[in-house]
């Protein structure tokens, strides 16, 4: 039994002079969106990554209608992902005759396209609601038990210790 595979568009961009951790921001806006909705974020987002990641977008979408016949503003963002790529190591002069190293990090960022259709995204759990309170550690549970209850009086430790002296009696003058 053969089964179809759904049909999926790739496009990569590789050496890109940006640092991945600055490109994974902006992948991460896109990621589970129809590609007009991505355009639309992307033009609006002032990173510098943006213009990279809008591009990438504009070709994978030209590679989905020419090479698959599909239709650009029908496809969703099925994956998007940046990996590092080599790292350019520079040198700077610093005082006293010694050197700092410089990395000029780069990336590779990937787009995977598909039909909305059969595109399958995952995405991250929706939060708790705010009807739940977050769990408390015991320690702190204790400590909040403390305040609510009043304490019984009890005495200072430094009195009851403390041995009392008889005091000194003044001499008078006789």
């Amino acid at each position: 039994m053969s089964a179809v595979e759904p049909q999926e568009v790739r496009a990569s961009a590789k050496w890109v002079r940006i640092t991945p951790r600055k490109a994974r921001l902006v992948v991460e806006h896109i990621r589970g969106r129809t590609v007009p909705e991505a355009r639309t974020v992307l033009a609006f987002t002032q990173r510098s990554a943006a213009r990279e990641v809008e591009k990438l977008l504009r070709s994978a979408v030209s590679n989905a209608e020419a090479n698959h016949g599909l239709i650009g503003d029908d496809l969703v963002v099925k994956a998007a992902y940046v990996d590092e790529g080599p790292m350019l190591k520079r040198w700077r002069a610093r005082a006293r005759g010694r050197a700092a190293r410089i990395h000029k990090r780069t990336c590779h960022i990937t787009l995977k396209l598909a039909p909305a259709a059969t595109a399958t995204i995952t995405r991250a759990a929706p939060e708790a609601p705010a009807e739940e309170k977050p769990k408390r550690s015991p320690r702190r549970k204790a400590a909040s038990k403390a305040k609510a209850e009043p304490k019984a009086e009890a005495k200072p430790k430094a009195a009851a210790t403390k041995k009392k002296t008889p005091a000194k009696k003044k001499e008078s003058e006789t």
